[in-house]
């Protein structure tokens, strides 16, 4: 039997095999959050696939941290209900769910949250939509660890196998552990310990939250993009170290950031015109431009965050690892496990275009997945249309 059907265990929870469906953003909740009959089928047809752990897309923990216009919401006990729907149908099809709850800080828009955003630091706009953050006070943090416990209170009652912090791809815990982002000289920043902080208080918040034995997952950006101000490979290492200490379940590797570095997260083609209809008019000559610019310098490189989880596993004991990036070929997912490179393969846009890849593979009719990682599927859901494979032109 291949190494990647063998199970494991993440906290007290087992795992049929060795698949991880990354989270995924779908655009497909209602503007206020909830889970509709698209996500339930969408995650339905997941477990059906045989994926051992469906991971569903960010799910924004207050009203202040919603990121997206149709993005999944527990931020309030009304989504309880919807998301108990979708849980039932993953477990109906016998997979395993966990949620991955998120604040997305300064990356969003006052239209989404009806705020201006919320960031460590009043440092700087973005450069995608210019967006200038407000500094958060002490209290606004207290209030997002709070959150950050109710959600995964939510996420037990709803039935989640268990939950996964988001601390990558430029949101808000990511933008804590920045000094690129997180420019304070406070309790919350100034040193690795205190930009540290928030994820550790964070961490403990969801822990007391969730039953003994259910798993807490963390994913980490192994390098955010922002250049060597920001989070490197050794710091990132040094983060892990301390997750390792926190006693968490699982860690999966990843990089880039959605607003300053999305290319660095979604290695492949850059569809210049179908990501500028995600800018306001006045915005899209100048977006075009930039996004031309980008053509050719980030192609896709097969499983390539494997150099930082090379590094990172050794240093994080027994903890399960898991790592994202261009997985593509079976012999290369078995190699990265054989050779202990990380415990598990997470994969996302794959699974946009081949839901039931992983029975595929286990019933040996398939030795690759057929992405061509065009990317047209992430500008689809940056211009707030449902997540589906643009190749296949049909509902993902």
């Amino acid at each position: 039997m291949s190494i990647l059907f063998e199970p494991i265990q993440l906290g007290q929870l087992e795992i049929k095999n060795r698949f991880v469906r990354s989270a995924t953003f779908e655009s497909m909740a209602t503007e206020r959050g909830e889970v509709t009959e698209d996500l339930v089928r969408l995650y339905r047809t997941l477990a059906k696939g045989d994926i051992g752990l469906i991971i569903p897309g960010y799910m924004f923990v207050h009203g202040l941290g919603k990121g997206s216009k149709y993005q999944i919401g527990i931020h309030d006990d009304a989504m309880i209900a919807g998301l108990r729907m979708l849980t039932n149908a993953v477990h109906q099809e016998g997979g395993r769910v966990v949620f991955q709850l998120m604040h997305a800080g300064r990356q969003t828009k006052k239209s989404t949250t009806g705020h201006t955003p919320l960031a460590p630091s009043a440092h700087g706009r973005d450069p995608t939509f210019f967006v200038k953050p407000a500094a958060m006070s002490e209290a606004q943090i207290e209030t997002v660890i709070q959150a950050f416990g109710q959600a995964a209170r939510r996420a037990v009652e709803a039935g989640a196998d268990g939950v996964e912090v988001h601390a990558a791809h430029g949101y808000l815990l990511n933008q804590f552990l920045s000094p690129f982002w997180n420019r304070r000289e406070d309790g919350w920043g100034g040193s690795d310990e205190k930009r540290f902080r928030l994820l550790k208080e964070t961490v403990l918040a969801v822990r007391k939250a969730l039953p003994a034995g259910m798993p807490l997952l963390v994913k980490l950006s192994t390098y955010d993009g922002t250049g060597p101000e920001g989070v490197t490979p050794e710091l990132a290492l040094t983060y892990a170290r301390w997750l390792a200490e926190l006693g968490i379940d699982g860690l999966e590797l990843s990089s880039g950031s959605t607003y300053y570095s999305f290319a660095d997260m979604t290695r492949g083609d850059i569809p210049v015109d179908e990501l500028a209809l995600s800018f306001s008019r006045w915005m899209r000559p100048l977006a075009r431009l930039a996004l031309r610019q980008m053509s050719g310098k980030f192609d896709l490189e097969e499983g390539y965050n494997l150099p930082a989880s090379r590094v990172i596993k050794p240093e994080v004991g027994e903890i399960p690892v898991m790592v994202v990036g261009g997985l593509r070929r079976v012999a290369q997912m078995e190699a990265v496990l054989e050779e202990g490179a990380a415990d598990m393969v997470s994969m996302a846009r794959p699974f946009v275009r081949e839901p039931y890849l992983v029975r595929r593979i286990r019933e040996g009719r398939a030795n690759a997945a057929a992405c061509t990682s065009c990317n047209k599927c992430f500008a689809l859901i940056a211009t707030d249309q449902p997540l589906r494979c643009a190749q296949l032109g049909a509902a993902a």
